[in-house]
């Protein structure tokens, strides 16, 4: 029986920037970091709170996400935040581009999206 979700694997383009990105913007912490030499990659395992959440991966020339969002496989990642604008303050302070807070017309809750180094999104959600 499934107990949960255990990770979320991303491959990123550029390690360096997504690592910072992950871990200086974002606020993840590094549980460990291997440099796997017979793929010429790296992998960087991240917590939240606490929690493995992450993998964050490099590949020589990964090929281009196909669409933004609605290409086939994860949409997009979505974090829980207390208060969405102690985030959007942090991220705009970073150049990141945000978009607008959104209504969830079920829940009454707020939600915004901005997107990783290689463009892939990401969900705030207020909670």
């Amino acid at each position: 029986m499934l107990q949960g979700i255990h990770h979320i694997a991303i491959i990123s383009s550029d390690y360096k920037t997504s690592k910072h990105f992950y871990t200086e913007i974002l606020g993840l912490d590094i549980i460990r970091e291997v440099y796997r030499e017979e793929r010429n990659s790296y992998k960087l395992d991240l917590a939240l709170n606490g929690v493995y959440v992450i993998e964050l991966f490099s590949f020589p020339n990964p090929p281009k996400r196909t669409s933004r969002p609605e290409a086939t496989g994860l949409r997009h990642l979505a974090f829980a935040a207390e208060n969405l604008d102690v985030y959007i303050e942090q991220l705009s302070k970073n150049k990141i581009k945000i978009e607008g807070i959104r209504i969830d017309e079920h829940t009454g809750k707020r939600f915004t999206f901005f997107s990783d180094p290689d463009d892939l999104p990401i969900e705030l959600y207020e909670i």
